[in-house]
């Protein structure tokens, strides 16, 4: 299983490139006039902030169950993820408020070449840092990087957009594209807020695992009841960032004794666990009366 510290290790890498391309946006911006790069400096502002929190949660995620917290941590990527997706909403409400105020009062943009450099550089240099976190959170099954890395993922489009936007400007010379961009930037980044802010939040209210996540679990316990004989009632499932929690009543038939049906359950987790090695099982053991009813 790979270390937390390297989850923190790929964290850090995302605070880095956060702020050197906040310091090169900012100065772009400024040179130029272009609100569109100062859009793209506020939404790298928003994404540093939200390094942090993923640097911070991870840290806070890893720590094993203690007194206080009797089922674990993980519940802080979650609410990492939430919070993220709120800055991001915030960040475009500034970038379409400071883009409504350029329509209206409009200013020259002075230098493209600048900020189409600096916007090209952003994306390729986001692409490689969300390519990492996404890799890290696919394989440590980490809500809080994977939303730091949608941020960097809409980062590279947005960025893109603007240079799109500026090669145009300078090929036209129609100012307006610059704020009219600005608000495109602005409404894509609202997309990916309502996207992260439903995935992260979901676990919160303790919803059940994606049918995805669950079919392969449902299939260990059905060949487990054609082969024993035996009925699974009350399966429910959880998640807390990477934790499963799964939970469901074992059903035996009357000949059966303890030791046998403790030693089903056994079998039954380590199938579990060959699927989701974290997972944390509990299996509650009733016999079926004659009738085919259970008692506890």
């Amino acid at each position: 299983m790979m270390s937390l510290s390297k989850k923190q290790k790929v964290a850090a890498l995302s605070i880095a490139s956060n702020i050197t391309l906040i310091i090169l946006k900012v100065i772009a911006g400024i040179m130029s006039g272009s609100v569109s790069i100062i859009s793209e400096a506020i939404h790298s502002g928003m994404d540093l902030l939200a390094s942090f929190i993923a640097y911070i949660s991870v840290s806070i995620s890893g720590k094993p169950a203690d007194d206080s917290h009797p089922y674990g941590h993980g519940k802080i990527e979650n609410i990492s993820g939430v919070v993220e997706g709120v800055l991001i909403f915030i960040a475009a409400g500034l970038i379409i408020k400071e883009a409504v105020e350029r329509i209206l009062h409009p200013v020259p943009i002075d230098d493209t070449v600048l900020g189409m450099g600096v916007m090209l550089f952003s994306a390729v240099l986001n692409s490689f840092v969300a390519y990492r976190l996404y890799k890290i959170a696919k394989e440590e099954d980490s809500v809080a990087l994977e939303a730091d890395a949608l941020h960097l993922k809409t980062d590279v489009y947005t960025s893109l957009g603007v240079a799109v936007g500026l090669l145009a400007i300078r090929l036209t010379g129609i100012q307006v594209l610059d704020p009219l961009i600005a608000i495109l930037v602005a409404l894509l980044i609202i997309k990916e807020a309502w996207h992260l802010c439903i995935v992260a939040f979901s676990p919160l209210l303790d919803s059940r695992l994606d049918k995805d996540e669950e079919s392969p679990i449902q299939e260990v316990l059905e060949n487990y009841g054609r082969d024993k004989s035996l009925q699974i009632k009350y399966f429910k499932t959880r998640k807390a960032g990477n934790q499963r929690f799964i939970d469901f009543h074992l059903c035996l038939s009357p000949d059966t004794t303890i030791k046998e049906g403790n030693e089903l359950a056994r079998e039954i987790k380590e199938k579990i666990y060959e699927v989701y090695a974290d997972a944390h099982i509990h299996i509650n053991l009733e016999v079926m009366d004659r009738g085919g009813g259970t008692s506890a």
